[in-house]
């Protein structure tokens, strides 16, 4: 990654609309995918940020949603829809391409900029060379190098399927932020109050948790007659009987604990589908119907291709829900949380829609690092204030503190997940199935996760480099790093001297979440830290030196990697690693505050957060996001 951006070949099965299983060849290149010459239906997104399933149709006795609760009867209800990340950028990277964004580093980070391969083009190239007119009104936000401006006939604030040609049909997106994180900024008043909602067990019930709940239902209340209000200019305009209609949401809700977290909350979304009688043999199901079998958004783009008509290229990893090509119903949703715009993760997680299990890779992070955008939102701040008072009970306290290495709950009886089951015996046997599905759905991706950002391998051609990326000797060493048991202290050790530097990254990962157990690896700590040739390495290396009482040093290292002039995901990386260091990052607090000053939006948060928590002014409201900066 440059320094001067954010830190950022089978046969493939299809079924028939018959239900008959054929082999389909692989698909031609974009080039080669000819216009349609025979009618094709109008194909009409209305797509909102944000949100869960906050409607009156999936069964929210408070939401007001008549518009979206018709479009269900009159269409198809995806009971269990899921965003493949809970955040807007690497979700809407998968919506664009039909590829997990994991597997294509460094999409899979909030706010990145991933080459987009040769053999990846994007759904609206693709249904333009089937012949449709396609316009984007007005959000990108792609997380790779797709221009825009290239890949649409028309994406602005103005653009609509009223300016295709003649007799052409159109694909046309609007894209609506009347549900996103920033409008919570403020009270939304309106039909439900404070005395009408209840916040989930994992939050305390607060006077401002319960404003924020009151304000998003309002919120939706507006979306909802927006929604109303583009369904009303298709009628208008008489295309109603000739259009597809789509409404989901980007990625979950906004709510604490749901947007950027791997929980339902962050994760599950609404996917409703209307198909006008005329082309009622592309439906999945009759009109008023729900599908429970979970989907994803990245279902999305192949399923425009087979509603075209169009072949679906083999880099996709999305099914089509419905059209010429659909296929049977999946068994399991996958998704994944990386980098969050300042703060550093890695989750990895699968549902069937009942159950849904999670496994935390950096689990001595807390869910709830400080992230300097959404703790402008008054209920994290006060969240937050409970936490350090010491006013919450043990299951609201969770998100502040280290985690579990793996998770797993049932969504039946547990909807707020809370009672997290791992070790029960009577689930053995399930918890087994989704170890050992989401092991196969990584490899069979070549998840990209467990390198470091900026690190050479990453990326989608670099990572299949040869030798580059022993993904699967990887994930065993990653997660006996993430089981912090002494007994894998040689283990690690060994690793550290491996040739290839992600290997010795997740090795010295290990040595991290040991603690002091790592004690006797300290030796080799100081001189792997000294003189690997791995910045990423030398970065983890350096804080467990300092959780041994090596401070000196480590702290010396690490303020030199948070130094403007170095590459600005070693630098996020390393003043990371300083935030965890205790009084001990004291030592570099002039590079800290000068980090503070920085241009970066990341490196900066991360720079001014430390800064007031090392000086004693920080406190849950304190404006680490400079909002009137950037204009927000």
């Amino acid at each position: 990654m440059a320094a001067n951006k954010p830190p950022l070949g089978e046969t493939r099965r299809t079924v028939l609309a018959t239900g008959t299983a054929a082999a389909v060849a692989p698909s031609a290149s974009l080039q080669g995918c000819a216009p349609q010459t025979t009618a094709l239906p109008n194909i009409l997104w209305l797509v909102s940020e944000d949100n869960n399933p906050i409607i009156g149709a999936y069964g929210d006795p408070l939401a007001n949603t008549p518009a979206i609760d018709q479009l269900a009867r009159e269409g198809v209800l995806f009971r269990n829809a899921y965003a493949v990340a809970p955040v807007c950028a690497p979700s809407r990277f998968a919506i664009l391409t039909g590829v997990y964004p994991e597997s294509c580093g460094p999409a899979h980070h909030m706010r990145a900029s991933a080459a987009l391969p040769a053999d990846i083009p994007t759904y609206p190239e693709l249904m333009r060379a089937a012949g449709y007119y396609c316009t984007n009104n007005p959000k990108h936000d792609y997380n790779c190098d797709a221009d825009p401006a290239q890949i649409w006939d028309e994406t602005s604030p103005d653009a609509h399927w009223r300016n295709r040609p003649p007799g052409k049909p159109f694909l046309s997106v609007f894209n609506f932020m009347t549900t996103h994180e920033s409008r919570l900024f403020g009270p939304t008043p309106g039909r439900v109050t404070s005395a009408d909602v209840r916040p989930p067990a994992y939050l305390p019930d607060t006077d401002i948790m319960r404003d924020h709940y009151a304000s998003y239902y309002n919120l939706m209340d507006a979306l909802d007659a927006e929604i109303a209000g583009k369904l009303s200019e298709l009628d208008d305009a008489g295309l109603s009987e000739n259009t597809i209609v789509f409404y989901y949401s980007d990625h979950g809700g906004v709510l604490p604990r749901s947007k950027r977290y791997c929980y339902d909350e962050g994760l599950r979304c609404a996917l409703i589908v209307r198909i006008p009688p005329k082309w009622a043999h592309l439906a999945p199901a009759s009109a008023g119907a729900e599908i429970a079998s979970p989907v994803t958004l990245l279902d999305l783009a192949p399923t425009l291709l087979s509603i075209a008509g169009a072949p679906i290229p083999d880099a996709m990893h999305g099914q089509p829900l419905l059209g010429h090509t659909r296929v049977p119903p999946q068994t399991h949703a996958f998704g994944m949380r990386n980098r969050m715009d300042e703060r550093y993760d890695f989750v990895r997680t699968v549902t069937d829609g009942r159950y849904r299990y999670i496994r935390n890779y950096m689990p001595l992070r807390p869910a709830g690092q400080h992230g300097a955008f959404q703790w402008l939102l008054g209920c994290y701040q006060d969240w937050h204030r409970l936490y350090l008072n010491g006013e919450l009970t043990d299951v609201q306290a969770r998100f502040f503190r280290a985690r579990d290495f793996e998770e797993f709950y049932d969504l039946g009886s547990d909807p707020d997940q809370t009672t997290n089951l791992i070790a029960e015996s009577a689930q053995a046997d399930r918890i087994d199935g989704m170890r050992r599905a989401l092991d196969a759905h990584m490899l069979a991706i070549n998840d990209n996760g467990f390198i470091p950002e900026g690190a050479p391998a990453e990326g989608r051609a670099a990572s299949r480099d040869p030798g580059a990326y022993p993904l699967a000797a990887i994930m065993q060493l990653a997660s006996a790093a993430a089981r912090r048991d002494p007994a894998n202290l040689e283990a690690f050790q060994a690793a550290l001297r491996d040739d290839n530097d992600i290997v010795r990254y997740w090795a010295a990962m290990g040595l991290l979440m040991l603690k002091d157990a790592a004690a006797p690896a300290l030796d080799d700590i100081l001189r792997t830290m000294t003189g690997d040739p791995s910045d990423h390495v030398r970065i983890v290396l350096a804080e467990a030196a300092v959780g041994l009482g090596e401070a000196d040093p480590a702290i010396s290292l690490l303020a030199q990697l948070s130094a403007a002039g170095e590459e600005t995901s070693i630098r996020l990386q390393a003043l990371n690693a300083l935030t965890y260091c205790g009084d001990a990052a004291r030592a570099a607090l002039p590079v800290i505050e000068q980090a503070a000053a920085d241009d970066q939006e990341y490196i900066r948060n991360a720079g001014r957060y430390l800064a007031a928590v090392l000086t004693g002014a920080f406190e849950p409201a304190y404006p680490v996001f400079e909002l009137e900066r950037l204009g927000r």
